[in-house]
């Protein structure tokens, strides 16, 4: 390639300087760029460009720059200039669009020398109605497409064009990686995010730091890559979403610590929207100081869950938004340790981790991607269409590359499960033994069957008139206090732990009760009791999105933060936990004067229970002689 600088009408100041801002941009390209766009391209300066375009190319071997800007190029003066633009200054600016619209011809053009052209032409012409079958070894691969740039799947994966679940490597429309972008011009469409990050790959030494994935792409499709300052983190910053708001929420994830990544699926249950489960995935990650290998696994408390998950703005969660995706779905990093409550206690369902079998290289590369994806992404959750099981999926395709996902489909949690055996990606062995299974934290059983458990107890001890656990759940509080006093030891402990169930199950129940007088009282007037907690109700919402979009803290800058955004990340993160927290205890506060009388009298007669029952086991424990219980 050749820059050919038309420079008719121009002074010897301005030609000087016109030359040396394409030679500039000649020495930041690729010398593989150079070599390949085999063509001379003509650069002229034109009046007929917008006055706040800055150049376009207009054929497949010219561009033009902006006349206005040619003053302060010659002058000088456009170094200092500063202008609203991404890149700061207008020469700056100048400098981009020429790499910018050469990207373009590259993008454009078809990237065979001649001598490629010609062994394809013979390859094709040797292959005809049979395929491949019989041909040299020199035409393998040549009569298959060649991807340029902005159609390369690997890089729409990368970009944010994945493909479409079910429709057949069809590509998704929109581009949902809106967060912390460079230019938002890049998410018109694959050519300019091409063009786009060709500017930033060039110019800005810390690209491989904010955006690795793109940055290696570009390196190895050149072969090539410009010299970058520094090093980056020695980790990728993530908002932790636990329901602590007593701890910090800003972590540094280390894909050095991560042993493996793990299919953490939660098994169905009677709610119509978890019907099919619902698709995770768990970091198993080592303690530190701990090498990387099977003792990781028993590190829970440093391991993280990531869900896609979608984030419900309001106290109702609607099945009608949830269809026509009214909610955004956000990746959520998620303590191992909440998620298990929140399935095995809450909702009474089992979880299955299944290891999945990743390379080395595939496990750092899906965690780096995770972490885009956490500053990134701000999609839309479609219950039937782009649900949990679709968003894992698309997450494990861009972040591994595995050649068994190209063209894996599936939109439901237990479908991907058994899609992901079938291929050879998801290893089910370490759970065929269940015993071991749940000794080794490859599943975690449903509390249902423990309940169970304890209430066979009561049956076999206390004669009980109930058959299932759920029967006996459902009494009145009032009504099971009367068995207390005929336990004994075994069947009081028994009783304890079926106490804080039922605790468990009103707290749910008052939950669900919370959201429907809240939402009839904004549907009435008068309402006034409802107004203050419903009030906090909707600020503890309001405040909490930054959980799932950690990006809103940040005011500037692109891609993954660097450590010098880590200080202001760390004290709006701070602040704005504990204002969660202060938010937190007063509806703790304010929460009781939601509940109808009947329900608020069923907590207080639990929590009367669960006091009497754990007097009586200690009074018990003391006279078998064993330690008095605490």
């Amino acid at each position: 390639m050749r820059l050919a600088l038309d420079d008719e009408g121009l002074t010897a100041a301005q030609r000087q300087a016109s030359q040396q801002l394409l030679d500039e941009a000649l020495a930041a390209l690729p010398p593989t760029f150079i070599q390949r766009l085999d063509r001379e391209v003509e650069v002229s300066w034109s009046d007929d460009l917008p006055e706040n375009g800055y150049g376009r190319a207009t054929r497949f071997d010219a561009l033009v720059l902006n006349r206005n800007l040619l003053a302060s190029l010659t002058d000088g003066s456009a170094a200092t200039q500063k202008t609203n633009r991404v890149h700061g200054t207008v020469r700056r600016e100048l400098l981009a669009t020429v790499l910018h619209e050469l990207t373009h011809l590259y993008d454009r053009a078809r990237l065979w020398s001649a001598a490629e052209k010609t062994q394809q032409f013979r390859c094709r012409n040797q292959a005809g109605s049979n395929g491949l079958v019989g041909l040299p070894g020199d035409c393998r691969g040549q009569t298959e497409r060649r991807f340029t740039l902005s159609d390369d799947p690997r890089l729409l994966d990368l970009a944010g064009w994945p493909q479409y679940v079910g429709k057949r490597g069809q590509r998704e429309q929109d581009n949902h990686q809106v967060a912390r972008s460079p230019d938002i011009y890049e998410l018109s469409n694959p050519r300019e995010f091409v063009a786009v990050n060709m500017e930033y790959f060039l110019l800005d030494p810390t690209y491989g730091c904010r955006r690795p994935a793109l940055y290696r792409y570009y390196r190895e499709h050149f072969g090539w890559a410009p010299e970058r300052q520094g090093t980056c983190n020695d980790g990728y910053a993530y908002l932790n979403a636990g329901r602590d708001f007593g701890k910090q929420p800003l972590g540094k994830l280390d894909p050095e610590r991560v042993y493996e990544v793990d299919y953490l699926f939660a098994e169905a249950n009677q709610n119509w929207v978890s019907r099919w489960g619902h698709s995770m995935l768990r970091l198993v990650i080592c303690a530190p100081g701990r090498p990387r290998g099977p003792d990781c696994r028993l590190d829970l408390d440093q391991h993280l869950v990531l869900s896609y998950r979608a984030f419900v703005g309001d106290v109702q969660l609607s099945s009608w938004d949830g269809l026509t995706g009214a909610y955004p779905s956000r990746l959520f990093v998620l303590p191992l340790h909440q998620v298990i409550e929140e399935y095995t206690k809450v909702e009474l369902r089992s979880l299955a981790s299944v290891p999945l079998k990743l390379s080395r290289e595939e496990v750092e590369t899906l965690v780096e991607h995770a972490a885009e994806m956490h500053w990134s992404y701000d999609g839309d959750y479609w219950f039937l269409s782009n649900n949990c099981a679709v968003e894992t999926l698309k997450l494990l395709r861009s972040g591994t590359d595995h050649p068994a996902l190209r063209d894996l489909d599936s939109i439901m949690p237990n479908g991907l499960l058994k899609l992901l055996e079938g291929r050879g990606v998801a290893d089910p062995a370490p759970l065929e033994d269940p015993k071991e299974a749940l000794r080794l934290g490859y599943r975690f059983d449903s509390f249902r069957d423990r309940y169970q458990a304890m209430f066979k107890i009561l049956r076999e001890r206390l004669n009980v008139p109930q058959e299932q656990v759920e029967d006996w759940l459902e009494l009145p509080a009032e009504q099971r206090r009367p068995w207390f006093d005929k336990a004994d030891l075994r069947a009081s402990a028994a009783l304890l732990l079926l106490e804080q169930a039922a605790q468990r199950r009103q707290l749910l129940l008052a939950q669900d009760e919370l959201k429907r007088n809240y939402l009839n009282s904004r549907e009435q007037a008068g309402q006034t009791r409802f107004a203050k907690a419903g009030g906090t109700l909707e600020q503890m919402l309001a405040n909490s999105g930054f959980l799932s979009r950690p990006a809103e803290m940040l005011q500037g800058g692109y891609g993954l933060p660097q450590s010098a955004e880590w200080q202001r990340l760390e004290a709006e993160s701070s602040s704005r936990q504990q204002t969660m927290r202060k938010l937190n205890d007063d509806l703790d506060r304010e929460v009781r004067s939601l509940l109808e009388p009947q329900r608020m009298a069923e907590l207080n007669a639990t929590e009367a229970n669960l006091k009497a029952i754990g007097t009586h086991l200690r009074q018990l424990h003391k006279q078998s002689g064993g330690l008095v219980l605490p």
